[in-house]
């Protein structure tokens, strides 16, 4: 009993030291792009290209979307003059749709080749939060990570597929350049500062992807004539990810519609037990297996070891201190 005892001591030690110790890491350029990036690309027919649009509805119970309070940082504070900050994880638009669901060809373009595109995409840090909050990416394609907050943050993407690092950015520094060397939907990215920040990146081997905006409508243009399965993945409500397929045909200069609803998720998620003293911070993985709690003071930290599968813990559990 007591050897039982002393490895559970064990395993939650060793969580700690892995989860909340991790030190920065040196982010070398990807090797080289894959050879399927680097062929030539598939001639397309322009004149029969068509494109699938549709809209993202949520049905059910609005989720109540949790405050971010950013009192460890004042400049954080002072960059919203002290107006109160919400999540967009469980975000919804004024006509019932969701934004920040990212909607792409998951299957049906394999046959094709295509250039990877020499305009990089921006990731920026404004307010201490990350904009756009989802976003998409080829493979090979250049990330450029900028900052507008005068204060130091610490990027750190957090993939399963691709290579995973995390480098510091000064106020006033020089954007830093990434590239993703596999496709992967999708890659949280935190910030080891600020734990309230989160962007989510999705890259593919295609250019046919889009994300929602305000109106919870998509559009995926240049679709030669074909069969495809539409995926649209959403960050969810508090409970993990979501995902939704779709298969639609694309004829010759048609335009197709594809709309998909989620639906909300009733009940909550059952945690350790834990004093009042603690709120649960940004921090569960399907990778990691454990859940991290820190006191509202931000003065320490402890790790309880999650049990059994973490299934039900798909993508990132998201509530935020308050």
């Amino acid at each position: 009993m007591q050897r039982k005892i002393f490895l559970t001591l064990c395993c939650v030690a060793a969580l700690v030291f892995v989860g909340c110790g991790q030190k920065e890491t040196t982010a070398p350029e990807e090797s080289a792009t894959p050879a399927e990036q680097t062929a030539a690309p598939t001639p397309i027919d322009q004149s029969t290209v068509g494109s699938i649009t549709g809209k993202v509805s949520f049905q059910g119970t609005k989720p109540k979307v949790a405050r971010i309070m950013m009192d460890q940082d004042p400049v954080c504070v002072e960059k919203h003059g002290g107006q109160p900050v919400y999540a967009e994880d469980g975000e919804l638009n004024s006509n019932g749709t969701l934004p920040n669901v990212f909607v792409y060809v998951k299957a049906g373009a394999e046959k094709y080749t295509f250039a990877t595109p020499s305009t990089p995409v921006e990731l920026d840090q404004d307010g201490c939060m990350y904009k756009p909050h989802v976003l998409g990416i080829m493979v090979g394609q250049t990330l450029s990570i900028l900052t507008k907050d005068a204060t130091t943050h610490n990027i750190h993407p957090m993939p399963k597929d691709n290579r995973e690092w995390n480098m510091s950015q000064a106020p006033n520094a020089a954007p830093l350049d990434q590239k993703f060397s596999r496709p992967e939907i999708m890659i949280p990215v935190k910030c080891n500062q600020h734990p309230w920040m989160r962007a989510y990146i999705g890259v593919t081997k295609n250019p046919f992807f889009a994300v929602t905006g305000s109106d919870g409508t998509y559009t995926i243009e240049g679709l030669p004539p074909g069969d495809y399965t539409i995926e649209a993945w959403s960050a969810g409500f508090g409970s993990g990810e979501v995902r939704q397929e779709l298969k639609v045909t694309v004829g010759a200069k048609e335009s197709k519609t594809a709309d998909f609803t989620f639906k909300g998720v009733s009940g909550s998620i059952r945690s350790a037990r834990r004093g009042p003293e603690f709120a649960p911070a940004l921090a569960v993985s399907r990778r990691e297996r454990y859940l991290t709690w820190v006191k509202r003071d931000n003065s320490s930290l402890a790790a309880f070891c999650l049990l059994g599968e973490t299934s039900n813990f798909s993508g990132l559990v998201r509530s935020q201190l308050i």
